[in-house]
């Protein structure tokens, strides 16, 4: 997979690219970064890529024209990409968006900075993504979290079955006797390791039993249990 990051910032990804199963990723050449300052295309002699909104108002605004300047050498050098503008107003990530964005050959992530865009920038993209309802300095740090949750995803990343036993992407189709929910994204199952008692807190009995079918039924029943009670009482800070 190839994923353009059209960005003010690039020196901001340098250390998380180069480590855990980002630099895996990268090492095994399932993924290959590119990176586009966005001020290599700006205007002028101080190459500028903002200015003041038109009506007034606090900040400064990224200019449209530099945008589809950056977007058209992106489009010329990976002609296929699909091009995604971070914002607060996109679509809300998910595990799901993520497993389906980890298909697809090439990616373009627009990190936003500044105020905010010029308006005319969403008829240049394919589709827009927010990682929560909340607002950052720039797209950059929720560039970075797209960036993780897809290329853990692509074949040969991460070990295939630990992808599917985590939460988000654990589907249960009612293998329990007992059990009649159907229940898609569960949370995950608790894990347990060494040593047994801690604190007078053991691991469960059925743990240690070595009894494979048994493990799996209850670890099923704790991740439809733990959705349920979490979906209908989330914690409280």
């Amino acid at each position: 997979m190839r994923i353009n990051i059209l960005t003010l910032f690039p020196e901001f990804f340098d250390t998380p690219l180069k480590t855990s199963m980002m630099h895996k990723a990268q090492r095994i050449k399932a993924v290959d970064f590119k990176f586009y300052n966005l001020r290599d295309f700006g205007i002028g002699p101080r190459y500028q890529v903002d200015d003041r909104p038109y009506g007034g108002g606090a900040g400064m605004i990224l200019r449209v024209d530099v945008v589809d300047k950056a977007i058209e050498k992106i489009k010329k050098n990976d002609p296929k990409t699909k091009i995604i503008l971070l914002t607060p107003k996109g679509q809300t990530f998910n595990q799901d968006l993520a497993q389906n964005l980890a298909i697809k050959n090439s990616l373009t992530l627009i990190c936003g900075h500044y105020e905010g865009f010029d308006e005319r920038i969403r008829d240049l993209v394919d589709a827009e993504i927010s990682i929560g309802n909340f607002v950052l300095t720039g797209g950059e740090p929720a560039t970075l979290v797209i960036i993780d949750a897809i290329t853990r995803l692509i074949p040969g990343v991460l070990d295939h079955e630990s992808a599917k036993e985590e939460s988000f992407s654990l589907k249960i189709e009612n293998s329990l006797q007992n059990c009649k929910l159907k229940i898609e994204n569960c949370l995950e199952y608790p894990h347990y390791t060494r040593p047994v008692d801690f604190n007078r807190k053991k691991v469960p009995k059925i743990l240690l039993s070595g009894n494979h079918v048994e493990v799996k039924k209850w670890r099923l029943q704790q991740a439809i249990e733990e959705t349920e009670k979490r979906k209908n009482n989330p914690p409280k800070m």
